[in-house]
């Protein structure tokens, strides 16, 4: 009886040592893991997508009216620099922008082929893939190169490739079903 306690207690000693160290090793490990968020990227006012649909109204502008109105008044919330003299602007810039400043980032382009949609940003000499997302009951799998990017839709024997190349050319989007 006592050589059976000696054995459980070694046991549970032994578990309990082997947990700990387990657990303090991915701890370590995964708290030092800094994770990246999804980056939004801005998509253009001139950006055409394949399905050819544009919004009538944008959720932040209204709509043009055909008759021309007053301009509206300057807000009066806000009130100048005592920095600043007459005719002469602010040394001091304001904490945001007036107007949104151009986007920076390239030419985001979606397209929708059979078993799901991708979308890339196409740069002047090379493109990223920002989504990809299989239609339900659809297999994705995804191939990234230095000079191409290739996604590709499978189900029941069913295949739908997108392609994004760009090498020493711009970036070229081509499908392949089969």
């Amino acid at each position: 009886m006592h050589r059976g306690l000696v054995h459980a207690m070694a046991w549970s000693l032994s578990t309990g040592a082997a947990v700990t160290l387990s657990w303090w090793g991915v701890h370590t490990v995964m708290s030092g893991t800094a994770y990246d968020r999804p980056r939004a990227l801005p998509i253009s006012a001139d950006a055409t997508t394949t399905q050819g649909a544009k919004p009538q109204v944008s959720s932040t502008q209204r709509p043009a009216s055909a008759t021309a109105s007053e301009p509206a008044a300057p807000d009066k919330s806000r009130k100048p620099s005592a920095t600043a003299s007459a005719g002469k602007p602010s040394e001091t810039k304001p904490p945001y922008s007036q107007t949104p400043s151009p986007p920076t980032a390239g030419n985001v382009k979606g397209y929708t082929v059979d078993g799901g949609r991708v979308v890339f940003d196409l740069r002047r000499t090379w493109a990223e893939l920002v989504s990809a997302t299989p239609d339900a009951g659809w297999q994705m799998q995804v191939w990234k190169q230095p000079e191409w990017i290739r996604v590709t839709f499978t189900r029941d024997g069913h295949e739908s490739s997108v392609f994004c190349t760009w090498n020493g050319h711009p970036p070229m989007v081509e499908f392949d079903q089969r």
